[in-house]
């Protein structure tokens, strides 16, 4: 009958007086349990061994009781450790019963016998009353000063209790500091996990996670099928613990009207014996409290939509690879509602003319694309630069979907330079898409012409002199433009010539004479005078293809770099 659990080790070298809150333990936070006070050496010298309720070990101790009386629940309140030397127990088994019945029903912690006095062995009508009952029951082999007991454990509750108010109160600062200098959503989050040690996530009312601040796992093991689970887990108008998981969650409103909620996670269990992934303790609730009051006055101080903050968010970590893994980035964006699973995807760049023209352009192709319901994440990537991620089904052709887009980002913000980036079959590709699309738009010159069934710019777009444009800040192209042509600039400008334009005629013509005369209005000596010229001052030959092809080169290059 008894389960012979020891439940602490001998009594330690300090002895008693090393019972200090905090040096045994770390129980700050959560409440002092069954499992803590047995852990002390005040009560571990006296051998404790549990009979009955080894599972119920972690029941909170809210304080210690002494008592030879034969009706001792008439003086309780529920939460004590009861402490008893047996003495006063019934002979008769019904007696024992009741004795044990007033106990369980006031909701005593534990009864703890010490086997000195009158008892050797815990007596079978005991044991088996607090089985039938679920009362933990604890024996102990040798004599234990019970008034030093209850000076211990009552240090640790009181200890404990002002610790909690202290933590509370640096809480309930931290969060009126946030508030006050203008936190945003990612901020309140990420000090609301820092706090708890727990994982908090932001939705809105569709169970969409805005913010996600991992503790202790990753983003992807926190936002695994999260729309799912989040709408497992009934809505609260209080923080509580909801849902089968056991989140604990807090209602975020804006403008007297619930807009979504916050929500702590329990971390996987835990082989320690006073783990934190037990019930939420005092302090979390106060911190996820304190998490909702603040952004709810965020909602009223950053009026950018948070679900766009979010989109912009993932576009950069995607854009700048800042995801810890291909996996994690596909379970954020898919906790955004974005599909993955079987899905390619595009990268195209919106270049608006004017930083006064982005936030529009990003919220009108937001909400244009919500219309047709195309699926996307859309995000200011820069002061006048809005990307957008396409998600097609994998028989979607991605060109008609690229043109809409751009035929209607030119209706709605007139003068905006459209770019794209090849197909990606999966996310990890999705950054390479956004840097193919990045050197189209760096390769785009104002004003570039397009194929008249075409309004984006593509990779196939750029040829030589797109490259050049792209290339025109590195110190190279310069360098290589006034090697090759400088002298012959300098002379036109020294002597009033224009032996440039008429090399331009002749490169442009594939070095045939006649048609350069025909481009530039002259005769052909006077091209053959100009070309000549041209060699001598150059120290070319224009009879060379090689040569040839350096100064159309270098004659294009000079072009871009009079762009303005």
């Amino acid at each position: 009958m008894n389960e012979n659990h020891p439940t602490a080790p001998g009594p330690g070298a300090d002895g008693p007086e090393a019972c200090v809150p905090g040096r045994e333990m770390n129980t700050v936070g959560r409440p002092l349990t069954v499992a803590d006070v047995l852990a002390l050496p005040v009560l571990a010298a006296g051998q404790p061994q549990v009979v009955t309720g080894l599972s119920r070990l972690d029941r909170p101790v809210r304080w210690v009781h002494i008592t030879e009386l034969t009706d001792p629940a008439s003086f309780l309140k529920g939460g004590e450790l009861v402490l008893t030397t047996g003495m006063p127990l019934p002979e008769e088994p019904a007696g024992v019963r009741r004795y044990v019945d007033e106990l369980a029903d006031i909701g005593a912690a534990a009864l703890v016998i010490e086997l000195v006095r009158r008892y050797h062995r815990p007596p079978d009508a005991l044991v088996h009353a607090c089985q039938a009952r679920g009362l933990p029951l604890v024996t102990l082999a040798k004599d234990v000063n019970f008034l030093e007991v209850t000076q211990v454990v009552h240090a640790f509750i009181l200890g404990n209790q002002a610790e909690v108010m202290r933590r509370t109160q640096r809480v309930h600062e931290a969060f009126t500091a946030l508030t006050l200098r203008g936190a945003g959503p990612e901020d309140v989050v990420r000090a609301a996990a820092e706090m708890s040690g727990r994982t908090v996530v932001l939705e809105n009312l569709v169970h969409q996670a805005l913010v996600c601040e991992p503790s202790g796992d990753t983003a992807e093991t926190a936002l695994a099928s999260w729309e799912q689970r989040s709408r497992a887990t009934p809505p609260a108008d209080h923080t509580t613990v909801s849902g089968p998981e056991g989140w604990l969650v807090a209602p975020v409103e804006y403008q007297g009207e619930r807009w979504g909620r916050v929500a702590m996670l329990p971390p996987p269990p835990s082989p320690a014996p006073h783990s934190p992934s037990g019930p939420f303790g005092p302090e979390a609730v106060t911190v996820l409290g304190r998490t909702a009051m603040a952004l709810t006055i965020a909602r009223l101080t950053h009026p950018t939509p948070w679900e766009r903050a979010a989109h912009r968010s993932v576009l950069r970590d995607l854009v700048e690879q800042r995801h810890r893994s291909p996996d994690d980035a596909g379970t954020r964006i898919a906790a955004l509602g974005l599909p993955t699973a079987d899905s390619r995807f595009i990268a195209v760049l919106a270049d608006v003319p004017g930083e006064d023209d982005t936030v529009k352009a990003e919220e009108l192709l937001s909400e244009e694309l919500k219309k047709k319901g195309t699926q996307a994440l859309v995000g200011l990537l820069g002061p006048t630069r809005v990307g957008i991620l396409l998600s097609l089904r994998p028989e979607q052709p991605w060109r008609p979907v690229v043109e809409h887009l751009s035929r209607t980002t030119l209706d709605l913000v007139p003068g905006t330079t459209v770019s794209t980036g090849s197909e990606a079959t999966d996310l990890p590709a999705v950054a390479r898409s956004f840097r193919e699309a990045t050197r189209v738009a760096e390769a785009t010159e104002p004003g570039q012409p397009l194929p008249p069934e075409r309004s984006y710019h593509e990779r196939s777009d750029i040829g030589l002199r797109r490259l050049l444009f792209a290339l025109r800040e590195d110190t190279r192209i310069q360098d290589y433009a006034e090697r090759r042509l400088g002298r012959l600039a300098d002379h036109d400008a020294r002597h009033g010539t224009d032996l440039l334009t008429t090399l331009r005629h002749y490169l442009d013509a594939a070095g045939n004479k006649t048609v350069a005369a025909r481009s530039g209005g002259l005769s052909r000596e006077t091209v053959y005078q100009r070309l000549r010229a041209v060699e001598r001052i150059l120290d070319c030959d224009l009879e060379s293809g090689e040569q040839r092809t350096e100064l159309h080169v270098a004659l294009t290059a000079l072009d871009v770099l009079r762009v303005r």
